[in-house]
């Protein structure tokens, strides 16, 4: 009986005899843990070494068996048009994919600006193919178009009470790339 006054005068009140055992299983884990990891990092060494100390043998690589020669295509661009680029991939966007005929076609009828700047481009890249590759223009589509920016022209507006508004005329690079008919 006295014992068990005295257990319980040493445990608060809070805590329950139950809790230290609980605590005593966690220590007891955590110390057996400890005492096999060096055995385990201890193994892992071991395995490396051996790893290292194996080489692989040489293997003869087999010859690669010849890869089809790359599509022609036939490139043009043009850099620092004086329009922006935002403006100039819509019409790029409507180009794109289409046979030279049916491009120059929309391009011709088209009422955006770029349409005409897009147009002599690729009416050079056919030019290109004719001269450079003895390949017939009208047989060649195009394969990509791309418009990036360029620099920026920062001009400024006067504007009332001695004010001044900046104006940004941007500028773009274009790029188009033509290639026969059938490497789609």
């Amino acid at each position: 009986m006295a014992d068990d006054k005295q257990d319980k005068k040493s445990t608060p009140k809070g805590k329950k005899p139950a809790a230290k055992k609980a605590d005593g299983e966690k220590a007891a884990k955590k110390t057996a843990a400890k005492k096999s990891s060096p055995k385990k990092a201890a193994g892992k060494k071991e395995i490396s070494k051996k790893e290292g100390a194996k080489k692989p043998a040489a293997k003869k690589e087999a010859p690669k068996p010849k890869a089809k020669p790359a599509p022609l295509v036939v490139r043009a661009s043009s850099r620092y048009v004086r329009i922006a680029p935002r403006k100039a991939r819509l019409v790029a966007d409507q180009v794109r994919g289409l046979q030279i005929d049916r491009a120059r076609a929309l391009l011709q009828f088209s009422p955006r600006g770029a349409a005409r700047d897009i147009g002599k481009l690729i009416d050079s890249a056919a030019a290109n193919a004719e001269n450079n590759h003895d390949l017939v223009a009208d047989e060649m589509r195009v394969a990509e178009i791309t418009v990036d920016e360029g620099p920026t022209l920062r001009r400024f507006r006067p504007r009332a009470l001695g004010r001044a508004t900046p104006i940004n005329k941007r500028t773009s690079h274009i790029a188009v790339a033509l290639s026969p008919e059938g490497d789609l």
